[in-house]
């Protein structure tokens, strides 16, 4: 219960919520609450995140690799879909679960893995990492994204809709194999096993509650599924009001829903721990791709929404530099400064034409 008590930003998370729940209408009546309204709850949101970043760690450490990751990603994936549902029932726009789907991917691999490999080859010079799992997360990224965002392109409206079904069938079949190969057949591959992890770590696991990790863990993301409804609507207004592009709102969902990894991200280089980094920059977007595409094609036709997936010539362009550059980058097992700056050049760019 101690440790509970110091759980502020569950309790700052609740009241925010619940002031939001009784005022939410008087504040989205001016630009200025709108605005106002939007700034608080993303900032709690945020705040949320770090204590979802916080449990998920814990839960990494007392589980080990890969299954520390896989929980954090997991998480992020749960808000992000909780996110764009909840958007795309308030804008009705066809477009943003693809805008989301690409912005998580470019930050994800050009924003947290380039700043990460920049500030850790800053600190260490070069860092190591397993091949195998960049190999492994970058053929299963190709995939996805030519079938679920490229393919798309090439069909007509005609067929559209059951070759989404189609995808719905396939990404789940990719997915479980995908974890079984992760956590049972080579689960090596996401590992690095340098000197540091060669010590005896089992007194790290002593003392760690995984249930209490666990239930908070899940407490968290439903707090912040429930604010980010709120946050939905808001944000809805303040691009509207601005004369700001819609595919904000999208970059919006995903930093939001990416803020836990990025902080373990950046964590992780510090510590010299560069696996860690490139298993949830890499495993983060595979698991936007292969569990958020088939969450909002059934949502979609649930709500009788209409669902466009196919990425323009722009995104695919930046997206084809995006997996070029990782492919040759990520073939030697170690990143360097360099290497992260490619990347975080691309992040620029990406942030630049959304402006377009």
């Amino acid at each position: 219960m101690k440790d509970f008590f110091k759980e502020y930003p569950l309790f700052i998370s609740l009241i925010t919520l619940a002031i939001f729940s009784v005022y939410e209408h008087s504040f989205s009546q001016t630009p200025m609450g709108n605005i106002f309204g939007f700034i608080v709850l993303f900032v709690v949101i945020v705040y949320a995140s770090l204590a979802v970043a916080h449990h998920a760690e814990m839960l990494a450490e007392k589980f080990g690799e890969p299954y520390g990751t896989l929980i954090l990603t997991m998480s992020a994936v749960t808000v992000e879909v909780m996110i764009i549902a909840i958007m795309m029932l308030h804008a009705h726009n066809p477009v943003l679960a693809r805008d989301t789907i690409y912005s998580a991917i470019m930050l994800d691999i050009n924003g947290l893995l380039g700043f990460a490999a920049i500030i850790g080859g800053i600190k260490f010079g070069e860092q190591p990492y397993n091949v195998d799992s960049s190999n492994s997360y970058l053929s299963m990224l190709l995939v996805a994204i030519g079938l679920s965002m490229v393919l798309p392109n090439l069909i007509d409206t005609e067929h559209i809709g059951s070759y989404m079904w189609f995808i719905v069938g396939v990404f789940v079949l990719l997915y479980i194999v995908f974890t079984k190969v992760q956590l049972k057949n080579h689960k090596y591959f996401f590992e690095y096993k340098g000197e540091e992890s060669c010590k005896d770590e089992s007194h790290h696991h002593e003392g760690i509650n995984g249930w209490y990790h666990a239930i908070l863990l899940v407490v968290y993301i439903t707090l912040i599924g429930f604010m980010s409804e709120i946050l939905a609507l808001f944000m809805e207004h303040n691009l509207e009001y601005l004369g700001l592009p819609l595919a904000l709102g999208a970059v919006g969902v995903a930093l939001i829903s990416a803020s836990p990894e990025l902080i373990v991200a950046m964590r992780s280089a510090l510590r010299n721990n560069m696996q860690t980094v490139i298993n949830i920059a890499l495993g983060a977007s595979l698991a936007t791709i292969l569990l958020t595409v088939p969450s909002v094609i059934v949502i979609s036709y649930l709500a009788g929404l209409e669902l466009n997936l196919a990425i323009t010539p722009m995104q695919g362009t930046l997206l084809g530099l995006t997996l070029l550059v990782s492919i040759v980058n990520f073939n030697d097992g170690e990143t360097n400064m360099l290497e992260g700056f490619l990347h975080f050049i691309l992040f620029i760019v990406f942030s630049f034409v959304l402006f377009f």
